[in-house]
């Protein structure tokens, strides 16, 4: 009688521990996919200085866009409080322009240059990332649908 309690005891204990490890993988993927959405008047220096992946959000700045060799643009993102450059390598979306809404993912360098590895844009007039919509009409300086 003995040996079978040992037996269950070891099964319940064994399936527990597979358990707490798929709970633990579950928890390690999540957090490591997560990518916060700033504005740039959200961004701090602890965010310059995480290194984190982000979501930078807002409209690009007339008059900053400067294309380089290859693939290469800089240009910065406002949300007409703050702004932040940006360089890109790759090819933008079609819809990309000044005054455009857009979202970069990325990082910060040391400096504060936000380097992208992926741009979003609008993709028609009457659209515009939620996030990014709803935090500048939270600050008041956009008043679109």
């Amino acid at each position: 009688m003995r040996k079978r309690k040992r037996k269950r005891l070891m099964l319940i204990g064994g399936a527990m521990a597979v358990l707490a490890l798929a709970i633990a993988l579950v928890l390690v993927a999540f957090s490591q996919d997560i990518r916060y959405f700033r504005t740039p008047e959200d961004v701090t220096a602890e965010d310059i200085a995480s290194g984190a992946r982000f979501r930078l959000g807002g409209l690009v700045k007339e008059g900053t866009v400067v294309r380089g060799t290859d693939k290469h643009v800089s240009f910065a993102v406002t949300d007409t409080i703050k702004d932040l450059t940006v360089t890109y390598e790759g090819i933008l979306p079609d819809l990309f322009r000044e005054g455009q809404g857009i979202v970069a993912e990325g990082r910060f360098t040391p400096d504060g240059t936000f380097i992208a590895d992926n741009v979003l844009a609008k993709h028609d007039e009457n659209y515009m990332p939620k996030d990014v919509a709803d935090s500048l009409k939270a600050k008041g300086v956009w008043e679109g649908n």
